[in-house]
């Protein structure tokens, strides 16, 4: 068998035949800190083959999933707005071909455009963010459409107790005040994850990993680190429990692989984004 190395190892579903469908959307233009999540999709793709496409933890192959890898989308400079109607448009086709979206990001601004697309999908539509950070700002540096205000702006379209955070560690204090009454926060780690899964179970779930909830211990290739956080067993523990959940699309965000010259950091990601693959 000849390898690909510009798709996710394991793709070699036809479209027609696949369910899952992973595209990158190559985006940081309002990253507040270090840019650099737009490299994340074509590192992510290429180390991939320095990972088994065979989960020990789920007794499943990664050759045996019916999903595609259709690569980057080609996202304009300087335009936010034209980037977020180009990944609606690309999640509404997915949806449209009864198929299930998985994308990789990216800054986490990104999840707003396929928030869009999901919600007129599935009007009920809840969402479960890990993250280091709220995302909460209503505006950062008066600008609405930001990393730093995503979850904000999906609360503006879905509204409140819909969505569901857990790993947070950072934020303003207004963001923290916010969560108390709009969204439902766990805050600092994954330890109840379990109680998240419980009000989750027969809604349609949109999950959102932002991968700095890893500690930058382990995790270092990402834009804003921030310690404190989760280590992988954590999140890939985390990650299992989504198979209790009818998940209809999916995101990983937030890696900037060159801030990790060792590789671990896409490693991580790889190998979390193989493990997802399998539960949803």
């Amino acid at each position: 068998m000849l390898s690909k190395p510009d798709v996710f190892i394991g793709s070699e579903c036809s479209y027609e035949d696949a369910k899952i469908v992973m595209f990158s959307a190559p985006f940081d233009g309002t990253t507040t800190f270090r840019p650099g999540t737009r490299f994340a999709g074509k590192a992510i793709r290429a180390d991939s083959f320095g990972i088994e496409s065979y989960s020990p933890y789920q007794d499943m192959n990664l050759y045996d999933m019916p999903f595609i890898d259709i690569g980057d989308l080609e996202l304009p400079f300087g335009d936010t707005n034209r980037v977020l109607d180009l990944i609606e448009g690309q999640v509404s086709q997915i949806l449209e071909n009864d198929k299930k979206p998985f994308m990789v990001g990216g800054e986490h601004l990104v999840t707003l455009g396929a928030i869009r697309a999901m919600v007129k999908a599935y009007p009920d539509l809840h969402i479960l963010h890990l993250d280091a950070h709220a995302d909460l700002r209503d505006d950062f540096l008066d600008e609405k459409y930001s990393h730093a205000t995503v979850m904000r702006r999906i609360w503006d379209i879905i509204g409140d107790s819909k969505i569901y955070q857990a790993g947070i560690r950072s934020g303003d204090q207004d963001e923290f005040e916010f969560a108390k009454s709009h969204t439902v926060m766990h805050r600092y780690n994954l330890e109840e994850m379990d109680k998240h899964i419980a009000a989750l179970k027969g809604k349609p779930v949109y999950f959102s990993l932002d991968l700095d909830v890893l500690d930058p211990s382990v995790f270092p290739g990402t834009g804003t680190p921030e310690p404190g956080g989760v280590t992988f067993q954590e999140l890939h523990q985390a990650v299992l429990m989504l198979k209790n959940l009818n998940i209809v699309g999916c995101d990983v965000c937030e890696l900037s692989p060159h801030y990790d010259s060792s590789g671990i950091s896409t490693a991580a990601a790889c190998k979390i984004i193989r493990e997802i693959l399998m539960v949803v």
